[in-house]
C-alpha cells in the first residue's frame, strides 16, 4: 500500500478526487491519502506555525538587531503573549507575511479531518477485491491517525473544538470540552494504532507515513495534556507510562537514538530517530514557507546570509538548560563559543543543514520533525517520576542522559521531575514542544520556567488559548470564541 517519496510528493490535490475517478484503485486510496498528508503540511508549513505557537511564545527569546527595521516586533508580543498586538500589527501594516491570521483559522485543520473522515469511511465501501483486509485495517488506522493528529493540534491551540467523526459532516455543531475531545480521540486511537507498522521498508517513507512509534506518541501526548487538565491524573500518566514502554520494548529495531554526531541527518528526516516528519524535498520541488521553520531564527553566516542571528535566549534560561560544571555534549554539538552571546551570534546547530543555495530564500532542506523518539522516552519518563516511580524514570530519562554523555540523574521526587523538564527543554529545543510542555504543566505560571509568565487569572480565563476568528462564527449560531481574546 506505499509508495515512493517522488509519488507522495507529487499528488493531486484531495478536492480533485471526487465522483468516479475514484475509489477504483489500490492507486486511488493511495493518493487520497497522501493528499491528506498535503493538507497538514498546508496547515502548518505555509506560515509560522511551530516556532509561532510551539517556540517563541512565552520564551524566554530577546530580539537582535537583525530584527531592527523588519517588522518583527512579533518576537517581543510573542514572549509576552500579547496575541492581541500581533493580529494588530497585521491588520495595520496591511500585511500577514508570517501568517499570524492564518493560525486564528481552524479551516484546514478541519479540512484535514473531514478527508480522514471520508478514508475511513471509503475504504469499508470500497469495492471487493482492490484491498485486502490487512491493507484495509492499514488505512483506517491511518485515517484515525491524522483526525487525531489534527484534533490534538487544534485542541492544544484552541481548547474546546468542535468533534466529529462520521465522514461528509455539514450540520451546524458547536465546541466539544477539551478533556472530551481527548477521551474520544484516545479511545479513536486505541482501537486502531496496533494495525499500523512500526516501521517501513521503503526509507523513503520512514516517518513520513504514519508508523505505530507515531501514533502512541500521539496517545502519550494526548494522555499527558489531558493530566494536565484533569483532577484524576494518575489514570493519564500511567497508561503514558505503559505506551513509552510499549514503543520502547516492543518495537525491535524499528527505532533508536542515533549519536549526536549524526545531528544532520536526523533533521534531515527518516532515520530511525524520526517517528513523524512533515516532508520537503527541493530536489521535488518541495518546500517550505521561509518563516515556518526555527532554523531562520537561530542560525547566521556562514550558515545563512544573515550576519547576526534574529534572537537570542536569556542567559539565566541557558544556566537553567546548562548548568555550569555539568558536562553535556549536546551543548558542544547543537551550540558553539557564542552560546551565551547577546549580540546576534548565538545559533543553534542542530538545525544547521546546508541551505539550497546562497541567500536566505529557501530554509535547509529538512523535513519538519513533528516526533522523534527522544520525545517518548522523556514522556514516558515523565509520567513514571509522577506516579513516583523515580527509580524506573531515572532509568528511562537516562537513555537520553547517555546519549549526550552527560551525568545520569539520580534526583528523586520533585527534583527528578524538574531534572526531567528541563531535559525535555535541552533535547527538544526549537522542535515546537516548549510552550506546550509549559502550559500542560503550568509551569507558564511560574516564573522559574519562562521570563515571561502568564498570570493565573490570564491562565484560567484561557490565555493560554490562541484567538479563534470570527469567521467560525459564520452561519453557525452553536458556536463561540475564546472570550480571553474578545
Amino acid at each position: 500500500m506505499t509508495t515512493s517519496c517522488k509519488d507522495f510528493l507529487n499528488i493531486t490535490p484531495v478536492d480533485n478526487l471526487s465522483g468516479n475517478n475514484f475509489w477504483k484503485s489500490p492507486q486511488d486510496v493511495e493518493q487520497y491519502t497522501s493528499g491528506i498528508y498535503s493538507i497538514f503540511r498546508e496547515a502548518t508549513m505555509q506560515q509560522m506555525f511551530f516556532p509561532a505557537t510551539g517556540d517563541l511564545r512565552c520564551a524566554p527569546i530577546n530580539r537582535t538587531s537583525a530584527t531592527n527595521g523588519y517588522g518583527r516586533n512579533y518576537l517581543s508580543y510573542l514572549r509576552g503573549n500579547n496575541l492581541k498586538a500581533i493580529l494588530n500589527q497585521v491588520d495595520v501594516d496591511k500585511s500577514d507575511y508570517f501568517g499570524f491570521k492564518k493560525l486564528t483559522q481552524w479551516g484546514t485543520f478541519y479540512k484535514m479531518i473531514q478527508n480522514a473522515n471520508i478514508l475511513y469511511y471509503q475504504v469499508d465501501n470500497i469495492d471487493a477485491g482492490i484491498l485486502t483486509d490487512t491493507q484495509k485495517k492499514q488505512y483506517k488506522a491511518e485515517a484515525v491517525f491524522l483526525r487525531n493528529l489534527a484534533y490534538f493540534f487544534l485542541v492544544r491551540l484552541y481548547g474546546d473544538v468542535s468533534y466529529y467523526t462520521e465522514p461528509f459532516h455539514s450540520k451546524a455543531i458547536g465546541r466539544t470540552p477539551m478533556l472530551d475531545v481527548l477521551k474520544n480521540a484516545t479511545a479513536d486511537m486505541e482501537a486502531h494504532y496496533k494495525d499500523l507498522p512500526w516501521t517501513y521498508e521503503d526509507p523513503s517513507i520512514v516517518a513520513v507515513r504514519a508508523m505505530r512509534g507515531a501514533a502512541i506518541t500521539l496517545m502519550m501526548h494526548m494522555n499527558m495534556w489531558s493530566a494536565g487538565f484533569s483532577a484524576e491524573k494518575n489514570v493519564f500518566y500511567e497508561r503514558t507510562a505503559d505506551l513509552g514502554k510499549e514503543v520502547m520494548e516492543e518495537s525491535g529495531t524499528a527505532y533508536q537514538l542515533l549519536p549526536l554526531a549524526r545531528t544532520k541527518e536526523i533533521f534531515k528526516g527518516r532515520t530511525k530517530e524520526g517517528l513523524f516528519e512533515i516532508v520537503q524535498n527541493f530536489n521535488f520541488g518541495e518546500s517550505f514557507h521561509l518563516s515556518s521553520t526555527f532554523a531562520d531564527y537561530v542560525l547566521r553566516a556562514p550558515n545563512k546570509v544573515t550576519l547576526k542571528s534574529y534572537i537570542y535566549y536569556d542567559n539565566k534560561f541557558m544556566e537553567g538548560m546548562y548548568p555550569a560544571g555539568v558536562s553535556d555534549n549536546r551543548k558542544t554539538t547543537w551550540f558553539d563559543q557564542y552560546i551565551n552571546d547577546t549580540q546576534g551570534m548565538m545559533q543553534i546547530l542542530k538545525f544547521v543543514n546546508v541551505f539550497m543555495e546562497e541567500g536566505e530564500d529557501h530554509n535547509p532542506d529538512d523535513n519538519q520533525v513533528v516526533f522523534r523518539y527522544a520525545d517518548p522516552i522523556l514522556l514516558r519518563a515523565e509520567a513514571l517520576a509522577e506516579l513516583g516511580r523515580d527509580t524506573e524514570a531515572q532509568t528511562v530519562v537516562n537513555a537520553i542522559r547517555t546519549r549526550a554523555s552527560a551525568a545520569p540523574f539520580t534526583s528523586v521526587g520533585d527534583e527528578l521531575k524538574d531534572d526531567i523538564w528541563w531535559e525535555r527543554v535541552r533535547e527538544l529545543i526549537g522542535e515546537g514542544h516548549f510552550y506546550y510542555d509549559l502550559v500542560r504543566t503550568k509551569k507558564v505560571i511560574n516564573s522559574k520556567y519562562t521570563m515571561a509568565p502568564m498570570s493565573v487569572d490570564a491562565f484560567n480565563r484561557g490565555g493560554w488559548t490562541w484567538p479563534i476568528d470570527a469567521s467560525a462564527l459564520a452561519n453557525n449560531p452553536y458556536m463561540t470564541l475564546n472570550t480571553y481574546w474578545n
